[in-house]
């Protein structure tokens, strides 16, 4: 049911008329996010600009038992951003001032709205560091960051999105403002209900504001890449890395077809004519950096690495690294539909991952090209396809199957940092097991009594009629 003219004025008088979208031609960049294939058009696209807007428009929508959809810049990759039917879409960008960096305690406070580039230059004008990088760095909002626990490049060595998450300004449901966390370096007060909303995807409450811990800035870095002509030996020089006791802040590999792609796109002179490329990437001391740089060089060069190349300087360096983060942009290129995804094996089993995706690909006849962060172990599978070929997309579907199958039985999981949104949504009781799904229900049943936030992302929860 189209949303009420009447609930239209209501929102009107809360935030002003400019903040409100309903016609069609506007609604239509709000229908999708970064997830191929899926659309749904909102009833209305609302933008708040203060906490207390938020708090106005949920408390008003849950009176009403109007689903609500809450959005940054809409980068995500697995539908959780997504519309469901005639809802609201609470679009969180204009909240976008970073409120406070307080270098004695190493922490910035910032509003949803401010995008991951901005949190990371605020931190490098005063010396420290945000590490989190995900590949949509430049537009992707830290509410979303946070909401999704996004990971990145930097992964392997400093962790994820969860990490550098101290503190959470949330508005539940119903309207109440929560506060969890402070900048203490040690809290163990209670229950730990920051985590509980980092990675919830917008289906407990809505995040107004983020306490960020920061670090002192590496001091020097050097990048290499090192080109194979077997796969297998790129994640043995991975494996060779790590038992070596050296964990480089990144360690990134492309297939072939990736590779290709890049350079088409990027023209940084990757080389094309083998199979597997490694960015490798360490950061620290000057001298922990020379020496960890001539390890990993030489440990490449002992799998049979056919070149290893050293960035000459941080402009080569950062033009090596944009060219990873390019993956997803210069694979979109190849075919009118890229569905990006992303599953994580244990370091071990990721050559065998490797192989079996490759397999997967010659068995339902796609066009797969994978590259990730292989240091972590976690594998983006992209499908080069089109979702105008029904019969191709249905082979699509059967081969996602296999590969999240293949992943949890080698101990891995669906998703190491795109989450569930729509896009996984069937998949996640096979890994999570009836008594974590029974769990998950009755803490949203909770939170989120109507069901009005973000309904049916994650999983399916029957409202409390008695809410």
């Amino acid at each position: 049911m189209p949303i009420a003219t009447t609930v239209l004025a209501r929102l009107h008088a809360m935030v002003g008329s400019e903040n409100v979208l309903v016609s069609k031609e506007d609604l239509i960049p709000y229908a999708f996010d970064g997830t191929a294939a899926l659309h749904q058009m909102p009833g209305a696209v609302v933008f708040a600009h203060s906490r207390e807007d938020v708090v106005s428009v949920l408390r008003f929508a849950n009176a009403e038992g109007i689903p609500v959809v809450t959005r940054g810049s809409g980068t995500g990759l697995s539908g959780g951003s997504l519309p469901s039917p005639d809802c609201l879409v609470l679009c969180l960008v204009k909240m976008d001032r970073i409120l406070e960096v307080d270098a004695a305690n190493l922490t910035l406070t910032a509003e949803p709205g401010v995008t991951t580039i901005a949190i990371a230059e605020a931190a490098a004008k005063v010396g420290l560091f945000y590490p989190p990088d995900p590949g949509s760095m430049k537009i992707s909002t830290i509410g979303g960051n946070v909401a999704e626990n996004s990971g990145g490049l930097r992964g392997l060595k400093y962790g994820i999105t969860r990490n550098y998450v101290m503190g959470l300004e949330v508005v539940l449901p119903d309207g109440e403002v929560l506060w969890t966390g402070n900048k203490c370096v040690k809290d163990v007060a209670g229950y730990s209900l920051r985590d509980l909303f980092i990675g919830s995807e917008g289906t407990l409450g809505v995040i107004t504001r983020v306490l960020l811990r920061l670090l002192p800035k590496p001091a020097a870095k050097k990048t290499l890449v090192a080109t194979f002509d077997q796969m297998d030996r790129a994640a043995q020089t991975v494996s060779d890395i790590i038992a070596a006791k050296i964990i480089p802040c990144t360690l990134e590999f492309l297939d072939r077809t990736t590779v290709r792609c890049v350079e088409d796109f990027a023209k940084v002179g990757l080389p094309v004519d083998c199979e597997a490329v490694l960015l490798m990437e360490t950061d620290g001391h000057p001298a922990a950096v020379a020496e960890e740089a001539t390890q990993m060089e030489a440990l490449a060069r002992r799998n049979g690495a056919m070149e290893v190349r050293v960035a000459k300087d941080e402009a080569e360096a950062t033009r090596l690294a944009a060219a990873r983060r390019s993956a997803f942009s210069a694979l979109a290129r190849v075919a009118p539909t890229t569905i990006l995804e992303d599953a994580t094996v244990p370091r071990s089993e990721l050559a065998r991952m490797i192989r079996f995706v490759d397999q997967v690909a010659r068995k339902y006849e796609l066009r797969i090209g994978t590259f990730g962060h292989m240091g972590d172990g976690n594998l983006h599978p992209t499908f080069l396809t089109d979702e105008r070929n029904h019969a191709e997309m249905e082979r699509v579907h059967l081969a996602f199957r296999e590969i999240f199958d293949e992943a949890i039985r080698l101990g891995g999981t669906i998703t190491g940092e795109h989450g569930i949104g729509v896009a996984k949504k069937e998949f996640l009781p096979g890994f999570a097991g009836e008594a974590s799904m029974r769990v998950m229900r009755e803490l949203r049943r909770v939170l989120d009594p109507k069901g009005i936030l973000n309904p049916g992302k994650m999983f399916d929860v029957v409202p409390n009629p008695s809410a």
